[in-house]
């Protein structure tokens, strides 16, 4: 009996989690270059050598496997601005420290530097990319022309394995190795949106609800037959 309440227990637990994880995705729908996460499990017999006496009958218990993150495109947004721009197909635009991003939602700081939101400066083939210049201008090929005058190229990476990235704050991610660089369109003036499908991941969510009311029934039915026996037991 004891096997069951912790089955459905486990159950439960990575239920709560997928709801967490959902309730995530949805909060940063409109977050711009988002890419939503999703959690996977793996199923295993209860060990009988970590149990003697126990015999495996079949049961399973549930684990979180791996938290990945969902690298597929989002939809792009015409916003009109000479500094928004937005990567067609893979690559992420390379920031300094090591970081990445596929929101181009970039400005110019007080020193001239191309930057992020977060104040990383955007780097190009020569390093961080200064804008002295009244007008920038960004070619399909990635090149920065400031006032006619091309100054230096956009750095794309791209990591074929896409599990060595990890995310961080506002919309970064960096990695243990350092990528490839790579060719992709640049759309100036237009921003990547999440690749989050919001009434999918609340379909998604409010069954994941259901499940973890039903792992709760479980849960007491299976407390409410052990506090029975125990008492009958008394007696």
């Amino acid at each position: 009996m004891y096997k069951g309440i912790y089955i459905a227990l486990s159950g439960a637990i990575l239920k709560s989690r997928n709801m967490d994880i959902f309730a995530q995705n949805i909060a940063n729908a409109n977050t711009t270059g988002y890419k939503q996460e999703r959690i996977s499990f793996r199923d295993y017999i209860i060990p009988v050598d970590n149990n003697p006496g126990l015999t495996a009958d079949g049961r399973v218990m549930a684990d979180l496997s791996v938290t990945a993150t969902d690298f597929s495109e989002g939809s792009f947004e015409r916003t009109g601005n000479p500094l928004d721009m937005a990567i067609n197909g893979k690559g992420f635009f390379a920031l300094e420290g090591g970081r990445y991003t596929r929101n181009g939602n970039f400005k110019i700081n007080s020193e001239g530097y191309l930057v992020n939101q977060t104040g990383a400066k955007v780097l190009g083939d020569g390093g961080p990319i200064a804008v002295q210049g009244s007008r920038i201008d960004i070619s399909t090929s990635g090149e920065v022309i400031v006032d006619d005058i091309p100054v230096t190229k956009l750095k794309i990476v791209d990591f074929p394995d896409k599990g060595v990235l990890l995310k961080l704050n506002g919309g970064m991610f960096t990695a243990e190795g350092s990528g490839e660089e790579v060719n992709s369109n640049i759309s100036q003036g237009y921003l990547e949106g999440s690749n989050v499908n919001v009434i999918r991941e609340m379909v998604q969510m409010l069954k994941s609800h259901r499940e973890f009311e039903s792992y709760q029934k479980m849960i007491q039915a299976f407390d409410e037959a052990a506090s029975k026996t125990i008492n009958e037991m008394g007696r």
